[in-house]
């Protein structure tokens, strides 16, 4: 027989035990609902934002993104970020060339501004429910810091496209994220889902009404630190930075042009203006991977209606090339989106800007590694400072080392090498020598293109520069 106390004692602990296992369960059962969830799900079951209806968008007011500045101002959180005037692509590019630095926030994009307003203005009871997200890594990466500055769980689903740095980075920040879908659009489906099901907030990166009045802070820093400019060169994706750019910089300066730049390969929102309504485009693989948007945001494309002046597509050499630019002259990583103001100023369709101050939001910097160096391989390329060229030579002693004395004394550095005997027809006396060769610039290339067709003749040389190269 066991007394009253050992009762009790027993009670408790199975009291205990039981919430301990309802407790286990439901966060398995969370977990296995977050990690487990695939597209097929989604085929069936669709969802509306509700804070992005198609039917009744918002409109961004000026007077919001005042609010948002002032309270990321007060409480904190957010980098106030440089606008700098650039002496060496100023005198490149004869304009007055001015750089907002976004690149600078914590997380290296402008995206921490709506991300840290958005979360800020949730409930308690939406806090604690936690938010989940869609996003190629720039909105994950600001979610996943500003949620755990301010207790509030962040899960994302990223596409498969989301480069794996930012993947990384974002878990060690502690959000929960998936991986799942072949562009934003499919993985925003599935994050919608589990927001629903979860009963979280499902937070837009670039629609969400509070993202784009947080955007929206970047025009009014720009304005403060260099009034009246007469172009700002902002990045599109989905279109909620040029909203917020274009409604705070047309309220303050309405003779200050706003261009929208794209990449050639991500024309949502190109097509979106010419049909008067967002319509969807899929995308195609692009250096600027952060604007891979295949439809523009509701609100932000009501938002920006009659106030961007025009947008500008850029070809993916001239963004490589601008990549290179700012690493050279600025000594400012830049990935894709973030570096496309400038690839703008170099496609040469913004030539009549030239002698006038341009100001270009360097939006991001959370460039992978990996594609850091193909990009600047890129640039070199279609810089004519990398070059390719194949030349059919004797095959006898001495050969080889006549053509590379030939190459050095006109400085040109040999960065790679390939022999091919194997393949070469009707000439057992020859073979072809492939290779990669640093040079100083176009003038530096056609001096070396001459001297060895002199010495080899021209039909035995080819060279292959980026101009052949219509994929760079």
């Amino acid at each position: 027989m066991h007394n009253v106390a050992e009762i009790q004692e027993f009670q408790n602990v199975g009291l205990f035990r039981s919430k301990l296992l309802e407790k286990m369960l439901q966060n398995s059962l969370r977990k296995s609902i977050f990690h487990s969830f695939t597209r097929r799900h989604v085929a069936s079951f669709k969802l509306k934002d509700e804070f992005c209806d198609p039917e009744n968008p918002r409109i961004l007011q000026f007077g919001d993104i005042s609010m948002a500045h002032h309270r990321i101002q007060v409480e904190g959180g957010i980098v106030r970020t440089d606008c700098r005037k650039s002496r060496c692509l100023s005198q490149l590019f004869d304009m007055n060339v001015f750089l907002k630095m976004e690149v600078n926030q914590d997380t290296g994009s402008f995206k921490e501004r709506g991300a840290r307003y958005a979360l800020q203005n949730l409930t308690e009871e939406k806090k604690r429910n936690g938010v989940f997200a869609a996003s190629a890594g720039n909105h994950a990466l600001a979610l996943s810091l500003h949620g755990k500055q301010l207790g509030v769980e962040v899960n994302v689903v990223m596409p498969k496209i989301a480069p794996l740095m930012k993947i990384n980075r974002c878990q060690e920040l502690g959000a929960k994220i998936l991986v799942e879908g072949n562009d934003i659009a499919e993985s925003r489906e599935i994050a919608m889902k589990l927001a629903h099901e979860q009963q979280g907030t499902y937070i837009n990166g670039y629609d969400h009404y509070d993202i784009l009045a947080g955007a929206g802070t970047v025009g009014l820093e720009i304005l403060e630190a260099c009034p009246m400019p007469d172009a700002i060169l902002v990045p599109v994706g989905g279109g909620g930075l040029v909203a917020g750019v274009a409604t705070a910089v047309k309220a303050l300066s309405p003779s200050t042009e706003v261009i929208g730049v794209v990449s050639e390969t991500c024309q949502a929102i190109v097509e979106s203006l010419e049909a008067g309504h967002p319509v969807y485009v899929p995308t195609r693989p692009t250096l600027a991977d952060g604007l891979a948007v295949p439809n523009a945001g509701v609100n932000a494309f009501a938002s920006m209606k009659g106030k961007i002046d025009r947008v500008i597509s850029v070809p993916e050499n001239d963004i490589a090339v601008a990549i290179l630019r700012l690493i050279e002259n600025e000594k400012v990583v830049c990935e894709g989106a973030g570096a496309i103001g400038i690839g703008a100023i170099l496609s040469g369709k913004l030539d009549y800007l030239k002698g006038k101050t341009v100001v270009s939001i360097l939006s991001g910097g959370n460039i992978d590694s990996t594609s850091l160096g193909r990009c600047i391989e890129r640039g070199l390329a279609y810089d004519h400072r990398v070059i390719r060229l194949s030349v059919i030579i004797p095959d006898k002693p001495g050969g080889l080392s006549k053509l590379t004395g030939l190459v050095g004394d006109l400085q040109g550095n040999i960065r790679d090498l390939y022999l091919e005997r194997a393949f070469m027809r009707n000439d057992m006396s020859s073979q072809r020598v492939k290779m990669v060769i640093e040079v100083k610039g176009k003038e530096h290339e056609e001096q070396l293109k001459e001297k060895l067709e002199n010495e080899y003749d021209p039909s035995n040389c080819q060279f292959k520069n980026s101009s052949r190269l219509a994929g760079l």
